[in-house]
């Protein structure tokens, strides 16, 4: 599956992108390409809708983490909304340990977090 960026209109320093399918390795330089002419020192908040995103890995939170660092060096903010219940796992455990302490391999943390994915899909979260 491909990933469908929808870039929203810009607000007065904020703008909305609607992110669906998967962000992975295949998918994240797509990301990376729509947001390089977003993320401009006039822009406060980047709103990420991630209710269509049914996949991400470490690629995608890398995407995301890349453009949270570039507005947070001007004070602004990358804010997710809307994510599926597998992807909110994803953030949960990102932000509770750093993934490179984690992982030794960009394979090995992707192959962990596809299979804690298809726990929550299956109903078999157990955190």
């Amino acid at each position: 599956m491909s990933l469908d960026i929808q870039i929203q209109p810009p607000g007065k320093g904020s703008q909305r992108i609607n992110l669906s399918g998967r962000l992975d390795t295949h998918t994240y330089e797509d990301l990376d390409l729509a947001l390089v002419p977003i993320l401009t020192p006039q822009l406060h908040s980047l709103v990420l809708d991630l209710s269509g995103l049914e996949y991400i890995s470490s690629a995608g939170i890398r995407s995301i983490f890349k453009a949270r660092k570039y507005l947070a060096a001007g004070g602004g903010k990358v804010l997710v909304v809307n994510p599926q219940p597998q992807i909110q796992k994803v953030f949960d455990v990102v932000k509770a340990v750093p993934m490179n302490e984690i992982f030794s391999s960009t394979a090995e943390a992707d192959a962990y977090l596809d299979a804690m994915q298809r726990k929550v899909l299956e109903g078999q979260d157990d955190d």
